[in-house]
């Protein structure tokens, strides 16, 4: 697990807030009509965040808070949890526009006596007798057996007009609401007797739901099955959002085709869960490490291959997505085979029942039946003497004992006859039933996988511009125009560097005694600050451009203006966010004077936010790649990664890092000059079970050992010359730092 975020803000929440506020308006420019941003915070600044963006957005675009757990239990005293322990994090979910926002509604699985389905306590056992079902019954019900709560069948309705307000007759009882309305009309109210799906508990009416009716319950805004403890997604993170958190996300609010933005990648989950369901990415940090964790991660992994709705639209047509039965109160009230089937079928339980009645009396039970349901339950019927004889809901579902064996064919035929009628009436609910969508379960292949697509890594930022109001100068000249523009941001970067030093490997720093700006005339233009090391050698420093990679011309330039000093200096930087290959390459080429790059930390950017403190890790030594190109025998070409050449601040020279350090490199075979297309990686660093052995592992897939072995080395696989005769060679170290490299094939 990595920790690779430090606490960067000058002013705290103060420094953070302002950070944030800048990416969120230009999120809100970003955003469709309908698309949603998600902010992820704990409870320590959720209301300052939420403030902010009820501010941007504006609060009547709030969609939700969302609660999600991130542990299940409590940490030790020593991480401050001896109060109330904190297990949950939250979302604020706020949209573009909430009157056009996409939405799609995703479920969990209902669980009786679990998860959405603590309620349902009762079971319809497989002779039809309805009775509590225990704990294990509801976790696992017997064969033939249905689990079923006894739901709520009033609304609070108004009661102008009586139409939902009315008798209803069950089992020879009248039943009639005491406030509200029933949930339905007279006619859905017969369908729902005749479908015997109402049940009575005192004087209290009530739905019988069976649990499968509908097997999956509504997503709300509390998560409890997010947490990160036991068998959960491995982190590569301290703060990485768990997986299924994301997943939820985007599945609400976009389809198959989307464009999703992260401005914070960390790990890159965002962009891995993105590439998973089929949505484009986006994703940016100012962290060397994310970035180089982010294409390992999205390099190496594999993704079912959902099922496209219509192939030929590709994913725009979206997935095949699987559907479940929604049974309704509603569904089952307008349903109009209920009639049908009642009218074809009940003839045959009415003549039963008459059989069963007129056997009883010439064949009378010797004990008189206690009734257990309807109006006259408790009563003790003796059955066969006039008057005495069953209404339908009352004869028993088991064969009474001490009953004469010639009653039993009649007794048969009659559950036969009920039992079939409700057999029609259940398929019919079914087939009626609508049909819920269920986004985060399409339709896999079983013979194919996919891998990551082709993606771009762009390492320069884009340009900022003001608006005329903010380039405009002041009416007058003051102190501060000195300080303003180009200038002054190099004058912060030489302080910050004064203060800092360059980092270098195995915790080694070049530390400066003095640094001084040089003046901004026609014979200083690409060299801007002069000092001493600690050590007494004269060094100079050349800044790279805010927005650009820093190029040949300043290193020729820079050169230049060093050899016009006097005394010479013995060192020259060249501090810069990033490098230009072949300014990179002529850095490494000086000879005469010692020549470093340091890499500038992009949290140089955030201008005060930032903390001043000698700990920043500001800049950082660059390597020099060593690099050897070899013909072979065939003709072909082959490379071959000797590692970087580090500069030791103790040794004043250059030395071998070797290959140990290397954890990723990458080979352009066709190199031209514009973007860098690997077209072979390499993880040098990679343990067992990872890098390509990952990819083979999750593609279950047969492939080439001795290939896959060559692609955790140093040595390249052979290759033709390209069309550009020029190939790149990409490192980066164990630190994150990456090298270009840059090879002209003569």
């Amino acid at each position: 697990m990595i920790k690779a975020f430090r606490d960067t803000w000058e002013l705290g929440i103060h420094s953070y807030l302002t950070y944030l506020r800048d990416r969120l308006l230009l999120a809100r420019e970003l955003l469709h009509e309908s698309g949603s941003l998600f902010v992820q915070i704990s409870d320590e600044n959720l209301h300052h965040v939420r403030e902010l963006l009820d501010e941007i957005f504006g609060a009547r675009n709030l969609v939700s808070v969302i609660t999600f757990k991130k542990t299940s239990g409590a940490g030790s005293f020593a991480g401050g949890t001896n109060v109330l322990p904190a297990t949950s994090d939250y979302l604020l979910w706020f949209a573009r526009n909430l009157e056009r926002v996409k939405y799609h509604q995703l479920f969990r699985d209902k669980e009786a006596g679990g998860a959405g389905g603590g309620a349902y306590s009762w079971k319809l056992a497989s002779s039809g007798a309805r009775l509590r079902a225990n704990e294990q019954e509801r976790i696992q019900p017997p064969p033939g057996t249905r689990i079923f709560r006894a739901d709520n069948l009033t609304s609070q309705t108004t009661r102008v007009g009586q139409t939902t307000v009315f008798d209803v007759l069950l089992y020879g009882q009248v039943f009639r609401p005491s406030k509200g309305g029933w949930k339905t009309n007279t006619s859905g109210m017969q369908h729902l007797v005749r479908a015997d799906r109402l049940i009575a508990l005192g004087n209290t009416l009530s739905y019988v739901r069976f649990i499968d009716d509908f097997p999956a319950f509504s997503l709300n805004n509390f998560w409890d099955d997010t947490t990160t403890a036991g068998f959960a997604d491995d982190k590569s993170y301290v703060v990485q959002t768990n997986q299924r958190v994301i997943e939820r996300c985007l599945l609400m609010t976009t389809d198959p085709g989307d464009l999703v933005l992260d401005p914070t990648c960390g790990s890159g989950t965002t962009a891995f869960v993105a590439e998973k369901w089929g949505r484009r990415w986006i994703t940016c940090d100012t962290s060397r490490v994310a970035i180089t964790l982010a294409k390992q991660r999205l390099m190496t992994a594999s993704y079912d291959y959902f099922e496209l709705k219509y192939p030929h639209e590709g994913l725009k047509g979206g997935f095949i997505y699987k559907t479940v039965p929604h049974v309704t109160l509603k569904s089952i009230a307008n349903n109009p085979d209920i009639d049908t089937i009642y009218e074809r079928l009940h003839p045959a339980i009415a003549s039963a029942l008459s059989e069963l009645n007129d056997i009883l009396k010439t064949h009378p039970p010797a004990q008189r039946y206690t009734v257990t349901e309807g109006a006259r339950k408790g009563q003790q019927l003796a059955l066969g003497s006039a008057e005495q004889a069953f209404s339908e809901w009352e004869v028993p579902f088991d064969f009474p004992e001490g009953w004469d064996q010639a009653v039993r064919p009649a007794f048969d035929a009659f559950h036969v006859a009920r039992q079939a009628m409700q057999r029609e009436m259940d398929r019919s609910i079914a087939a009626h039933a609508y049909q819920e969508t269920l986004y985060d379960q399409p339709a896999v292949s079983k013979t194919k996988l996919r891998i990551s697509g082709p993606f771009t890594v762009e390492a320069v930022p884009f340009p900022s511009v003001k608006s005329l109001d903010e380039a405009s100068g002041p009416d007058e000249a003051d102190t501060s125009i000195a300080r303003t523009g180009e200038s002054g941001r190099q004058h912060q970067w030489r302080d910050e560097l004064l203060k800092t030093g360059i980092r270098g490997k195995g915790g080694q720093r070049l530390t400066f005694a003095d640094l001084e700006a040089l003046p901004a005339d026609a014979d200083f233009r690409h060299l801007h600050a002069s000092g001493h090391l600690d050590s007494g050698e004269r060094v100079v420093v050349s800044f790279g451009p805010e927005h650009a990679a820093l190029e040949q011309r300043q290193v020729a330039n820079a050169l230049n203006e060093a050899g016009n000093l006097f005394p010479l200096p013995k060192m020259i930087v060249f501090c810069a966010f990033t490098f230009d290959p072949e300014a990179a390459k002529d850095i490494d080429a000086i000879k005469g004077i010692t020549a470093l790059k340091a890499q500038m930390n992009t949290d140089l950017l955030t201008e005060d936010l930032k903390k001043a403190r000698a700990s920043n890790q500001s800049f950082w030594l660059m390597g020099q790649p060593e690099v050897e190109v070899r013909t072979r025998a065939d003709g072909l070409y082959e490379v071959e990664v000797h590692g970087f050449d580090y500069f030791d601040t103790v040794k004043g020279e250059l030395v071998s890092g070797g290959k140990s350090k290397i954890a990723l490199w990458l080979l352009d075979t066709d190199y031209d000059e514009r973007s860098l297309f690997p077209r072979q990686v390499f993880f040098p660093m990679a343990g067992k079970g990872e890098g390509w052995e990952k990819l083979k592992k999750d593609i279950r897939a047969e492939l080439d050992e001795t290939r896959l072995a060559a692609f955790h080395g140093t040595v390249s696989l052979p290759f033709e010359v390209g069309d550009n005769r020029k190939i790149a060679v990409k490192i980066v170290d164990d630190r994150g730092i990456e090298s270009l490299k840059v090879i002209p094939l003569n």
